[in-house]
């Protein structure tokens, strides 16, 4: 039982490492001598928990599908409009991708190198069709323009990945309302407000009748 369980807190450990790993560099550049250096191990040790950097690759896109999964009910809560869900949706998974590297390394997995998918859950594909699908849904209810779902939903992704690496504000901040409101502040840009006319600025006659 006691072996049992240090092999469970190495792998765990390992799936740490290699997700560092994956989610910087990408699957092609990744080595399996760098995810043994970050964990400590010697690469012959690190074999003994997976064969291969597929191997390791494939049991990060395993556990993203269950991510996933905990997010996906937030898209049906009854009475809840498709605009809300989109954003709430939104929202959950840029702070899960904030806070979970496995997840992070997952989306680029899924996104760098599709063949790993195959036979797999592919995260990066259910993102994008959960997205899909709200924006589509919220044009239907006449929240959002009419804009092609399938670029909203590609745009979002892309400024996922690449808030990742970004910092906010003049000192790079990390608070969490801030990275809220710049989410929010996305969000807003895309999908408009049908309650507000172009050029409306809250006074009468808009930006003209001053």
């Amino acid at each position: 039982m006691v072996r049992q369980e240090r092999a469970l807190r190495t792998r765990e450990k390992v799936l740490d490492a290699a997700a560092e790993e994956f989610a910087a560099q990408g699957y092609s550049r990744a080595t399996l001598n760098a995810v043994a250096a970050r964990t400590g191990m010697t690469k012959g040790a690190l074999y003994g928990h997976f064969a291969s950097k597929e191997v390791l690759a494939c049991a990060l896109l395993s556990q993203s599908h269950e991510v996933w999964e905990e997010i996906v009910p937030t898209r049906n809560t009854p009475g809840v409009t498709a605009r809300t869900a989109l954003e709430t949706l939104v929202l959950d998974l840029a702070r899960r991708l904030k806070a979970d590297v496995r997840l992070r390394a997952a989306l680029r997995l899924a996104t760098d190198c599709p063949s790993l998918t195959r036979g797999l859950p592919d995260v990066s594909e259910d993102v994008r069709r959960g997205l899909v699908e709200l924006v589509r849904r919220a044009q239907q209810e006449g929240s959002m323009p009419p804009r092609p779902p399938e670029l909203v939903a590609q745009l979002l992704l892309a400024a996922m990945h690449g808030a990742l690496h970004a910092s906010f504000g003049p000192t790079g901040c990390t608070d969490a309302s801030a990275w809220e409101a710049v989410w929010q502040l996305l969000l807003d840009a895309l999908t408009g407000d049908p309650r507000t006319p172009p050029g409306d600025q809250g006074t009468e006659g808009g930006a003209h009748g001053r």
